[in-house]
């Protein structure tokens, strides 16, 4: 099987997959950089790009591990779908989004359950629902901070 130069622009998540160290983060910080652009925030829009994010991203990620092995490093198109749902709904402040992108890292990298039971399903469906609920996390922890700080500060 071969990636066509689209699939691998898209699965690499802009070619950060191909960085050789830490392709996860440099594939999370390429998605918080699109994230800045004005109006990227929008949640209808965001809800829309990360629905396609994680229906693409199954199917060009099981293509990847095909060509470059189990959960490979070069596939960082979950990084994506993942930093942006953590991002969802947040203040778009600099706070907001560096705060978003350390537990995202940190929940990504540490896997709590499920998203340690998810990863080992096969194919693209557990290299992207990992992430997906490790964004998740990072969604409710995000705004539970948001809420305590405007609430209670």
């Amino acid at each position: 099987m071969k990636l066509n130069s689209f699939e691998k622009l898209i699965g690499s998540g802009l070619y950060t997959g191909f960085i050789p160290f830490a392709s996860g983060t440099f594939g999370s910080l390429a998605a918080v950089v699109l994230y800045l652009i004005p109006g990227f925030e929008n949640p209808t829009f965001m809800g829309i790009i990360i629905l396609i994010t994680i229906l693409y991203g199954i199917g060009i990620s099981s293509k990847f591990e095909v060509v470059y092995g189990e959960d490979p490093s070069q596939c960082t198109i979950d990084e994506f779908a993942g930093t942006w749902i953590s991002l969802l709904f947040i203040p778009k402040q600099w706070i907001t989004v560096l705060g978003a992108f350390v537990i995202w890292r940190i929940l990504d990298i540490v896997k709590p359950f499920p998203a340690d039971k998810a990863e080992n399903l096969k194919g693209g469906l557990g290299i992207m629902l990992d992430d997906v609920i490790a964004g998740f996390y990072t969604f409710i922890i995000m705004h539970f901070i948001i809420y305590l700080t405007t609430n209670f500060s």
